[in-house]
């Protein structure tokens, strides 16, 4: 049997247990990590040996879902299996994926797998938390080469007071919700989103959770002292054939390096460029000199490969060095400059809202459509089950850097950019009391060189507002980098741009308004940012989008009044709760018939009786308004209305005067005068005008045709009318042709 140990810990109010030895065991490394009742199983394999021809590091994590962990059967008629990872699963995945994968040596070519599944799902804790701590544990406990631990923590101000992992409920009343990665000194990894938090509050916030990440870290330290492997040396030659190799790799990699800085200087700092383009074939030209220079060295072709393998990676650190020795950059700017911007409104026709914005050679496309709440998206996953009216799709073709790849559909990385700038504007979004609308904003990325999801963030916000979207405040985002050295020397920058994201540097994406935060996101190549790196970054960064929302003000210093004319309108109106059968119908027939008799494109009605009708035509809008307002409204007595005789008794006549609402005519308060038979008045289909006369405590609906005015009796005479209530003549019905009553005695 396999020894089973567990470790657990008291952690923001709640149990954080770790549990190895009994699942998974044929892994490198693999434990189970509760919280609470939510429940995480995290694996981490290595092959055993490198996978040859490959120049980077390849790592995958994965984050599976399952909905039997929240007691779920998935909704599709056909499909019960769990299927493609959802886009809330990939982004758990690419939480854990950029928290971890600083801490591995990228030299590595051995392949690094690592699973976290959530078995159970308790609605309160949600396991990206969790599912972190697992995965920092499955790999420090390992034999897998990693220079963890590390663990994450999620806080929330509830009440004006700080909470650690707050539960979903407490979310939602936090004026921010914030987790990070990383050690008791340094911060990894980043995502947060916020109500327009301001600056100040968002560090305090890390300060507050810094403190509480030496806890787990300690736990998993526990873990790893007491079954813990030993770490492979993946690095070490075993054999002298291949220390000499090694030997010789490192001698040719000296011989170049000086020369490959040199090359760069003069290159990329000589005559400042600001192509990406061009960059590119700066670059080749490097690489170029570099093979003639070891070829004069009398170095053979496989030595020249060695050589010219480095030149990337110098290429960047002597990037990186001119910023910290000079404040040089690649295209001359300063280190706090931003590139130059551009920002339009209504670059398209026929579309409900356009908006394009540019910076530099990032260049994004946004486009907003408005539909009606019916069109609302459908979430059914292992956490999240309801509706979301507002959401935001990236596209990254692979024209936009000029290259020629397949195209099939958004991969992680988009559905990650789509998803930051979705919750950068999701705050600012106008409640659907007062902006019924559901709304999609789909960004497209026609040039990249340089965070293109704070670009779609800015698109965004032109597009909405083009819309005629009432945002509370335009959101403009703006992504910081670092140079740092061996030495512990470092400088952030704004703006950051293609080779500026190299080892070492990271890559801070930071979008608000003027008052404050509505979301970050931050991965570094690096162990981690110090305090002081992470305010300073908040403080260069906040002049920065202070700068790009002018230049949006620019272009469209607030929401339009009016709707595109070719955008839907919606009518809003309320109806008790009880009378929403009336609308809908049986198996909906009478919402369907006000659909097709109006032409509207949609009738949605919440529970709480909101009526919002949709549709591009306001004639057909106004028809169906009035058509769901009579069949829900009450009659008031003395109302006269214009109905239609659906019943005939001996007593008397039932009209129908509103839809679904019929009275009664008593024999009596059908003519002016006296009425032996209430044939004789009317008939089946009549249209009739009456008069509410009562409604009885039993909500019985009385009418009267001789009060009400206007209906005519064709022939009535004089001489009918002087009979009298007596009289046995009778005059003939209000409406259709004439008919004889029964014959006088």
């Amino acid at each position: 049997m396999p020894d089973i140990q567990t470790f657990e810990m008291p952690w923001g109010g709640k149990t954080l247990t770790i549990q190895t030895g009994k699942y998974a065991n044929q892994a490198n490394g693999s434990c189970l990590v509760r919280y609470g009742d939510t429940v995480v199983l995290a694996t981490a394999v290595m092959s055993e040996s490198a996978r040859e021809g490959l120049d980077f590091f390849p790592l995958t994590v994965e984050f599976e879902e399952k909905l039997y962990a929240a007691g779920r059967i998935k909704g599709s008629r056909f499909m019960k299996k769990e299927g493609r990872p959802s886009d809330e699963a990939i982004l758990v995945a690419r939480y854990i994926d950029r928290a971890i994968r600083p801490l591995f040596d990228h030299r590595q070519r051995n392949e690094v797998q690592v699973v976290v599944s959530c078995l159970a799902f308790d609605g309160e804790n949600d396991p990206d938390i969790p599912g972190l701590i697992a995965a920092s544990c499955a790999l420090h406990m390992s034999d897998i080469p990693w220079e963890g631990p590390i663990a994450d923590v999620r806080i929330g101000r509830v009440g004006g007071e700080w909470v650690i992992n707050p539960s979903y409920a407490a979310r939602e009343k936090s004026l921010l919700d914030l987790s990070f990665a990383g050690t008791k000194d340094t911060v990894i990894m980043v995502e947060a989103g916020a109500s327009e938090a301001p600056e100040q509050t968002v560090l305090d916030a890390f300060w507050f959770g810094q403190n509480h990440l030496a806890e787990p870290i300690k736990l998993i330290e526990q873990v790893r002292a007491a079954v813990g492997k030993t770490k492979r040396d993946l690095f070490t030659p075993k054999s002298e054939e291949a220390a000499a190799f090694e030997k010789r790799r490192e001698e040719i990699e000296t011989m170049a390096r000086p020369f490959i800085g040199a090359i760069t200087r003069e290159l990329f700092f000589g005559a400042p460029r600001a192509t990406k383009v061009e960059r590119a074939e700066q670059k080749r030209e490097v690489k170029r000199r570099t093979e003639a220079f070891l070829a004069g060295q009398g170095l053979n072709a496989d030595e020249i490969k060695l050589g010219t393998a480095i030149v990337g990676d110098v290429v960047e650190e002597t990037i990186s060095r001119e910023i910290l020795s000079h404040d040089r950059r690649v295209d001359g700017r300063g280190i706090d400059d931003i590139r130059p911007l551009l920002a339009e409104v209504a670059v398209l026709p026929r579309v409900h809202g356009s908006g394009h914005f540019k910076r530099g050679e990032t260049q994004v496309l946004s486009v907003a459509t408005l539909g009606a709440p019916g069109d609302e998206q459908t979430l059914e996953g292992m956490e999240t089950v309801g509706t979301k009216r507002y959401f935001h799709h990236y596209n990254f073709p692979p024209f936009s850097v000029g290259e020629v790849k397949p195209m099939r559909g958004p991969g992680r990385r988009e559905i990650g950019h789509g998803a930051l700038a979705e919750k950068a504007l999701a705050p600012m979004m106008p409640d659907k009391e007062t902006f019924p609308y559901t709304v999609r904003v789909v960004s497209e990325v026609l040039g990249s060189n340089g965070s293109s999801s704070m670009g779609s963030t800015c698109g965004s916000t032109l597009a909405l507002m083009d819309a005629g979207v009432p945002i509370k405040a335009p959101v403009a985002g703006v992504a910081m980098g670092i140079a740092t050295d061996d030495r512990g020397a470092w400088k952030i920058f704004t703006d950051l741009q293609d080779l500026e994201d190299g080892a070492g540097g990271m890559d801070f994406k930071i979008a608000g308004t003027k008052q404050g935060i509505t979301a970050i996101q931050m991965d570094t190549k690096t162990h981690g940012l110090t305090r002081e790196m992470i305010e300073r970054t908040f403080a260069q960064a906040h002049e920065a989008r202070l700068k790009i929302l002018e230049v949006m003000h620019a272009a469209i210093p607030a929401a339009r009044p009016d709707l595109s004319p070719y955008a839907p309108r919606i009518i809003t109106m309320r109806i008790k709760p009880e009378l929403i059968g009336n609308v809908i119908g049986p198996g909906g027939k009478t919402i369907n018939e006000i659909i097709a008799t109006t032409g509207v494109q949609a009738i949605d009605i919440e529970d709480d009786g909101l009526v919002l009708i949709t549709s591009t035509n306001a004639e057909g809008a106004k028809k169906a308004e009035e058509w769901v307002h009579n069949l829900t409204r009450e009659v008031v007595s003395g109302e006269i209305f214009k109905g239609k005789v659906t019943r005939l008794m001996e007593f008397g006549a039932f009209v129908e005067i509103l839809p679904k609402q019929e009275g009664l005519v008593h024999i009596s308060e059908l003519a002016p005068w006296r009425v032996n038979a209430v044939r004789d008045i009317v008939k089946i289909g009549d249209e009739v005008i009456v008069k509410v006369k009562e409604i009885d405590d039993m909500g019985r609906i009385n009418l009267s045709m001789k009060q009400a005015p206007g209906n005519v009796y064709p022939e009535q005479t004089a001489a009918n009318t002087s009979q009298g209530p007596t009289g046995m003549d009778r005059g003939p019905r209000p409406h259709g042709p004439r008919h004889q009553g029964p014959r006088r005695p």
